[in-house]
């Protein structure tokens, strides 16, 4: 008697297994099509089937569920970049897969939907090869020649990496408006000093000649030793002109440097460096020069030779700062900033900046100074964007101001 019972008991373990597998399997297919719509029935099943039903049809349903909220989620990503002006380009990295390209991206490169980037090639060579140059840079100004003619355009680059598959995505930033309108107010300025300028030079120079000449015309007609004067007024020309051709001289140094000799530079070498420079003049003033490193081995790539002229530029126009300070001091101080940048400060306790004139202090040739010539802060610009970096200037009228080199 006992073993029919078995037989039977074993008969129907086999008959669930066999029909838990067989759904099993649907329920894999299901996966494997990805129809997530499809429905797992009750009806007349077992009831661990049923059972077993219900749970693939909440695995069914969560997964739909999180596959809508992806494409809605695509959707809306796909609306925002066609509609932003940053023409967006996405590809992969080995074999040059377009995944990506929005229409603003075409409508600025001019360019139809590209399916490989090695198809750029055969339309803009240069474009292409620049792109190219993305792989060393993140980001750089690249020149395009479209149908409607030249412009300029900032491409900055990014690297990821996706199950082992690298793509890179790339945003592209027409520039031509904003560097013309950079461009047109330094001219501006530039041309407002030295217009001053050289007013400040000719007009004397033209009252001396007509003076000059009213001598000679008075020599013609009497003895009178005017001889001395006129001397003295060449001379006084002579001067002046070498005042003006000194002027036009230093707007040329601004155009100089143009290549950088980059090595890796220890900040405690180069401030070492400076302070021997410096000390003599600071001693004979009295001024006292503190060096804060709280990093004894915190470095910068940069060239050292530059940078070191950036330094002693900024502390000249500190000791001009603190000289009517009862306790004048310089603070020398390094340290990292946003995003790990190394940052190096130059403190005074000196009079410190107007507001008027914070703006203007890097335009080439601004001076407050009686007898500066308004352009060591300018080199100091120009050597900093070489280097990729900015120096920005802090101050508090009779307080003192903080030059801040950030690379």
């Amino acid at each position: 008697m006992i073993l029919p019972v078995i037989i039977h008991q074993c008969y129907r373990l086999i008959l669930a297994i066999t029909m838990s597998l067989r759904e099993f399997q649907e329920l894999v297919e299901t996966v494997r099509y990805r129809d997530f719509s499809r429905r797992f029935f009750r009806r007349k099943a077992p009831e661990y089937i049923q059972k077993m039903h219900d749970g693939f049809n909440v695995i069914c349903d969560v997964i739909n569920t999180v596959n809508i909220e992806k494409e809605t989620q695509y959707q809306y990503l796909q609306k925002i970049i066609e509609m932003v002006d940053t023409g967006i380009l996405s590809y992969r990295f080995d074999s040059g897969e377009v995944l990506w390209m929005n229409q603003a991206l075409k409508n600025l490169l001019e360019i139809p939907t590209l399916k490989n980037l090695n198809a750029l090639k055969l339309r803009n060579e240069q474009l292409f090869n620049n792109l190219q140059l993305l792989e060393k840079e993140r980001s750089m100004i690249i020149p395009v020649t479209r149908e409607s003619g030249q412009s300029k355009v900032l491409a900055s680059a990014v690297t990821f990496v996706i199950k082992e598959t690298s793509y890179r995505l790339i945003a592209f930033q027409n520039v031509n408006e904003a560097l013309d309108e950079a461009e047109s107010q330094a001219w501006q300025r530039l041309l407002n000093v030295m217009t001053h300028e050289i007013m400040n030079s000719v007009a004397p120079i033209s009252s001396l000649a007509a003076t000059l000449q009213n001598l000679l015309e008075k020599a013609k007609n009497n003895s009178e030793n005017v001889f001395e004067d006129i001397e003295l007024g060449i001379e006084t020309i002579k001067r002046r002109s070498e005042g003006l051709l000194s002027f036009a001289e230093t707007y040329r140094n601004l155009n100089k440097i143009t290549e950088l000799n980059i090595s890796k530079i220890q900040i405690s070498s180069m401030f070492e460096h400076v302070s021997k420079l410096m000390l003599p003049s600071l001693n004979v003033k009295n001024i006292e020069l503190d060096v804060i490193l709280k990093d004894p081995l915190i470095s910068i790539e940069a060239d050292s030779s530059l940078i070191e002229q950036t330094l002693i530029n900024v502390i000249l126009n500190a000791i001009e700062a603190v000289k009517e300070s009862e306790e004048p001091c310089i603070t020398l101080s390094a340290g990292l900033g946003t995003n790990n940048r190394p940052v190096i400060k130059i403190m005074d306790n000196g009079v410190g900046i107007p507001d008027d004139v914070m703006d203007k202090i890097f335009v080439p040739f601004f001076s407050t100074r009686k007898n500066g010539n308004g352009i060591g802060l300018s080199l100091c610009k120009q050597i900093m964007l070489l280097h990729r970096g900015n120096i920005i200037a802090q101050s508090t009228v009779n307080e003192g101001s903080c030059f801040s080199l950030v690379f």
